[in-house]
């Protein structure tokens, strides 16, 4: 059998990217939800991420499966 290649989960965001856009992959029952906008808080092991359509998702700290910080463009 052939080895299993994959990619490597991590997390690669800190409190000191809160403006910055970002990336992220959580755990939910049943798999992982990505979000990816402006890291807009960080207190008290919860994320919020201000999406691109305005909406905010909020993301406890411990159910991060993997983020970075990105570059792009911000508008809608």
């Amino acid at each position: 059998m052939a080895p299993r290649l994959g990619a490597r989960l991590v997390v690669a965001i800190t409190p000191a990217d809160v403006g910055k856009r970002v990336t992220t992959r959580r755990r939910v029952p049943g798999g992982h939800r990505d979000a990816v906008g402006v890291l807009e808080s960080w207190h008290d092991g919860v994320l919020t991420v201000r999406k691109r359509d305005g909406s905010l998702v909020e993301i406890a700290e411990d159910t991060l499966a993997a983020a970075k910080v990105v570059s792009g463009d911000l508008s809608p």
